[in-house]
């Protein structure tokens, strides 16, 4: 057993319907934790529980919206009776709207706010209550360099995943001495089904390189390992601690 070693532990994964959230999800399970699924998508749902199984690993599925009252505490609920308990959030569920910020309505504001940070933080509390009491829990919330740098087009998002940072800092200040950390992951462009489409416009993607040292676009499996590390025991001594995973990018002003 090493100490990236995620046997014997559960975790709930949030998002986890495709893209980052599903890489993780599995990234986990591959690691020995047995993980509770969530997101909103029935199929997109099993499509990530059935990869989880295909390598004989344990997933359970939770179809839910996290912006709904009392969301995150059925979630919990549902992953301790189901599997046993909880060692282990990934707060990856989010959403972001490009617009100029004289164009965002309090409706965009609500919509991307209420899913990245509002979410975000009553899926730790539900978790926090359960890892307090056993004193020990590993929290990694999946923030973005857009959080510590301007991007344009992303008021909403920036000041959401922003204040997804600074919460990091503040569970970690409260939770810590029960044994709980709470960590950060700050990513810059990633393949996804979210920026399928944004990846398409060559100039606008030799514009994202011109920002990043290591000169490509990130690949979900490199977020992979830093997840299971701040997951682990191998992070024992981390807390309250945003890690960029951003090929180089916040080099120039993080």
């Amino acid at each position: 057993m090493t100490r990236f070693d995620l046997t014997g532990k559960t975790a709930i994964v949030t998002g986890a319907g495709r893209g980052i959230g599903r890489a993780l999800a599995i990234g986990l399970s591959e690691a020995g934790a047995q993980v509770a699924v969530v997101a909103r998508t029935e199929n997109d749902l099993q499509e990530t529980v059935q990869a989880i199984e295909a390598m004989g690993k344990v997933a359970h599925p939770i179809k839910a919206d996290l912006t709904e009252p009392g969301a995150a505490d059925k979630v919990v609920a549902q992953t301790t009776e189901a599997l046993g308990g909880l060692h282990i959030l990934v707060n990856n569920a989010g959403m972001n709207l490009r617009k100029k910020a004289l164009e965002v309505t309090e409706e965009d504001w609500d919509r991307v706010v209420d899913l990245n940070l509002k979410a975000a933080f009553f899926m730790a509390q539900a978790a926090g209550k359960v890892m307090c009491e056993q004193r020990y829990g590993r929290i990694v919330n999946i923030a973005s360099v857009a959080g510590v740098v301007a991007l344009r087009t992303g008021v909403a998002y920036g000041s959401s995943k922003a204040g997804l940072i600074h919460m990091t800092r503040v569970l970690a200040l409260e939770w810590s001495k029960f044994g709980v950390n709470i960590n950060a992951i700050a990513p810059w462009y990633f393949r996804t089904p979210l920026t399928e489409a944004l990846l398409q416009d060559e100039a606008y993607v030799q514009e994202i390189l011109q920002r990043t040292p290591s000169g490509r676009i990130g690949d979900v499996e490199d977020l992979v390992g830093p997840a299971i590390f701040l997951a682990s025991d191998a992070a024992a001594y981390i807390t309250g601690q945003t890690i960029p995973v951003d090929g180089g990018m916040t080099i120039y002003g993080f």
